[in-house]
């Protein structure tokens, strides 16, 4: 069975690239770059998995993942964030963060994190 993933991240080049790594393993669902359309998307597709951007305008990437958490706690969340926000990091794994890759994403630190959380 093929495992469904939504993408979620303002920068278009950024889901572009996780695209391209994830979608040969994977289903991609759909793409979002805000936390408000990650949230409504997700009601819409109910994926597997979410890769989430935290910092992003309307609703940051930890808003979304404590809401997607709330709707369905066995959704996996794997953040995509910058080295730098490691307090912003530690607030997404209380939101519910399955787990986490750092920008630039590498193509096999990206697949493995995923496959992880979907383990």
């Amino acid at each position: 069975m093929t495992r469904r993933i939504l993408i979620v991240d303002d920068s278009g080049f950024q889901r572009t690239l996780i695209r391209g790594i994830l979608e040969d393993d994977f289903e991609v669902v759909g793409e979002a770059e805000n936390g408000s359309e990650a949230v409504t998307l997700f009601e819409e597709t109910r994926p597997d998995l979410v890769t989430m951007d935290i910092m992003m305008p309307e609703v940051n990437g930890i808003e979304a993942t404590s809401d997607i958490k709330q709707r369905d706690p066995e959704t996996r969340i794997v953040m995509c964030t910058s080295v730098e926000q490691r307090d912003q990091m530690k607030q997404a794994v209380k939101a519910g963060a399955d787990g986490y890759v750092t920008k630039p994403v590498e193509e096999d630190t990206l697949r493995s994190e995923v496959e992880s959380a979907l383990a």
